[in-house]
């Protein structure tokens, strides 16, 4: 039989051959432990199908087709996935909270003759896992905020800090996206971001590899990134951060923006399509103001209009309401690489690194 580990040995933390999630692609596509492949015994139609026929016939008849479906997939990934592993190969698995699914999986290997770990309870043993962490591991750590008005560089400044060895909590990074209105992440398309429930995932796998003895620098987000939220933990810290404040003249912060976000300047029509999202706030007159600059391709001047008129305001406000008044003002004048590593040398050999 495979061998059962309980939740507080964490299994997912040990040395396996791989992580295999056994679950429905849309199941893992919300959610997953870090690592797993996705190799469903069921997909989202059977899985479906069977629920349906469990509820409305009976029982036992979608036991049947269950039974059936999943030798078919496992028959599958026997023949493709399996095929090439040797007699070492170690997997771990599971699927929602450790039942049939995973085990079906697991007997099968082990009856080759491959030692095999399951997951107790599931998937929901490392949510559970997640969210128990996510309540107290950030206020372990103390925070640098390093605030400044949108086009600034703030997440361009942090990602070179991390080349200092600073430790670096990304946000936009593992939430893919940018922040604001027109913050959302280009990949060729418009790029979805993860779920709340993986952004969690992903901010823990994040923090479990910080030092406690450093402190985590860290933008000045709001709590909420595009659609997916700071847990209130690491939100409540972050506003007791000290604050670092970059200031940068507004044509540079306009030259800037316009370097990253080509695909807004490419794809006009995506552009106004969120524009018209402002216009309760900014008025119909101004947004057709903004149109007829884009459609002129006087970006500069509707980039320059669009931060005095609305995003400055609001970062503003928001850093009064929510952060320390910053204990430190840098003014650069570029976003050169030569500017930006005498101001971080500046940075951590004031010591403002060190809480």
């Amino acid at each position: 039989m495979p061998a059962l580990l309980t939740y507080t040995q964490q299994p997912w933390a040990g040395t396996y051959s791989e992580i295999i999630d056994v679950r429905s692609p849309s199941e893992f596509a919300e959610d997953r432990i870090p690592g797993a492949i996705n190799l469903p015994v069921l997909n989202d139609a059977e899985r479906a199908e069977v629920g349906t026929i469990y509820k409305q016939v009976s029982p036992f008849t979608a036991r049947k087709l269950g039974a059936a479906l999943v030798s078919k997939n496992i028959s599958q990934h026997l023949s493709q996935h399996f095929a090439a592993k040797d007699k070492d190969y170690y997997p771990l698995i599971y699927c929602w909270r450790g039942g049939q699914r995973s085990n079906s999986l697991a007997l099968v290997l082990t009856q080759i003759g491959w030692r095999v770990t399951l997951l107790e309870g599931g998937y929901k043993t490392y949510r559970a896992y997640v969210q128990q962490q996510l309540e107290s591991l950030p206020e372990q750590f103390t925070y640098q905020v390093l605030c400044g008005l949108t086009g600034s560089g703030k997440t361009y400044i942090l990602d070179k800090m991390r080349q200092y060895g600073a430790q670096v909590l990304n946000l936009e990074n593992l939430a893919n996206h940018r922040g604001s209105l027109l913050g959302e992440e280009w990949q060729g398309k418009l790029s979805p971001q993860p779920s709340q429930k993986y952004f969690e995932t992903l901010l823990l796998e994040q923090l479990e590899k910080f030092n406690f003895n450093k402190p985590v620098w860290v933008e000045s987000e709001s709590q909420k990134i595009g659609q997916v939220y700071l847990p209130q933990s690491l939100w409540r810290k972050m506003k007791q951060g000290n604050c670092i404040e970059i200031q940068l003249p507004i044509a540079a912060r306009v030259q800037f923006l316009l370097k990253s976000y080509p695909h807004l300047v490419n794809h006009p029509d995506i552009l106004k399509n969120k524009l018209n999202k402002l216009k309760s706030r900014c008025g119909g007159e101004k947004i057709s103001q903004w149109y007829k600059l884009i459609d002129a391709g006087k970006w500069n001047l509707f980039v320059q209009d669009i931060l005095q008129l609305h995003y400055d305001p609001i970062y503003s406000q928001s850093i009064k309401r929510f952060f320390v008044e910053a204990e430190k003002v840098l003014s650069i004048s570029d976003l050169l690489d030569s500017t930006i590593d005498n101001l971080i040398k500046s940075l951590l050999l004031n010591n403002l690194a060190v809480h």
